[in-house]
């Protein structure tokens, strides 16, 4: 898939303050994506986006990643039905990260852990070691 976006500009006052959008992708050619429930404002995950998975969310407004690990694109909910319904699209002051607000159909797939979150640990201030917040869930 051919990729649309202009290269970022040069231009601190067009890159920031513009009306074109312009990704700022890594050397690895990915944009950081913060997801969150568009009702509540909780964080469900952090992923990545190439340019294909970017274009591939805006156009069926159905959330698409890139992974690293598996090295392929990938559309959230695809084979466990927790498809990310995108509500807005927003995007960081230097265009280098995005943020998806979404409905989730089976929230409780979000995480591949179960949960509905993929941060349901803390860590302790006091010793470093992880709390977790949020139980897996029963295996009934």
């Amino acid at each position: 898939m051919e990729t649309t976006f202009p290269l970022p500009s040069s231009d601190t006052v067009e890159q920031e303050e513009g009306t074109t959008l312009r990704p700022r992708f890594d050397i690895n050619g990915l944009i950081t994506a913060v997801t969150t429930d568009h009702q509540s404002g909780e964080v469900l995950m952090v992923a990545h986006m190439n340019a294909e998975a970017l274009e591939r969310t805006m156009a069926t407004g159905i959330a698409h990643y890139w992974s690293r690990s598996r090295k392929t694109l990938w559309k959230k909910g695809e084979s466990s039905g927790a498809l990310q319904i995108v509500r807005q699209i927003r995007i960081d002051c230097d265009q280098d990260a995005v943020w998806l607000k979404v409905v989730c159909e089976r929230k409780e797939d979000t995480c591949h852990t179960g949960r509905e979150s993929c941060f349901y640990r803390a860590i302790s201030p006091d010793d470093g070691r992880l709390k977790i917040l949020v139980a897996p869930p029963s295996a009934d």
